[in-house]
């Protein structure tokens, strides 16, 4: 059973940094794109980044661009998401996903582009992230 845990989360300052973990199981996770989603309250979940099976292709959305650094490590069955200068708009619920198989191949980051969260279904439970001073 294929299974996302996300890790590192947690109170920073603004202007601070976190490296949040997405620990895969259940499945071979170089076969895989994963994204990272966020939700804040009262919002919309969006896109942040997107990371292709063999980390060839990765996304960011505008606003993390220059912040924001994924990564993986296949070996590891882990991707992450480095947050650098974080601002208090950046407070939100952090997500790891998998795409689905339905919406073409799962190894690119082409279904997040296009379709963001829809095309993904398979979900870690979250990490909050709140950057506060």
């Amino acid at each position: 059973q294929l299974q996302l845990v996300e890790s590192g989360g947690g109170l920073v300052q603004p202007g601070g940094s976190l490296r949040l973990s997405c620990a895969a199981s259940g499945f071979t996770l170089n076969d895989y794109a994963i994204g990272w989603f966020r939700q804040a309250p009262g919002k919309e979940r969006e896109g942040v980044s997107c990371i292709s099976s063999f980390g060839g292709m990765r996304n960011y959305t505008d606003s993390v661009k220059g912040r924001f650094t994924i990564s993986r490590d296949n070996a590891k069955n882990t991707v992450y998401l480095q947050m650098n200068s974080l601002k208090p708009e950046d407070t939100a619920v952090y997500y790891c996903a998998a795409p689905s198989k339905n919406y073409g191949p799962v190894s690119g980051c082409g279904s997040y582009i296009v379709l963001g969260a829809r095309a993904y279904d398979y979900w870690g439970r979250g990490t909050q992230v709140t950057v506060s001073s």
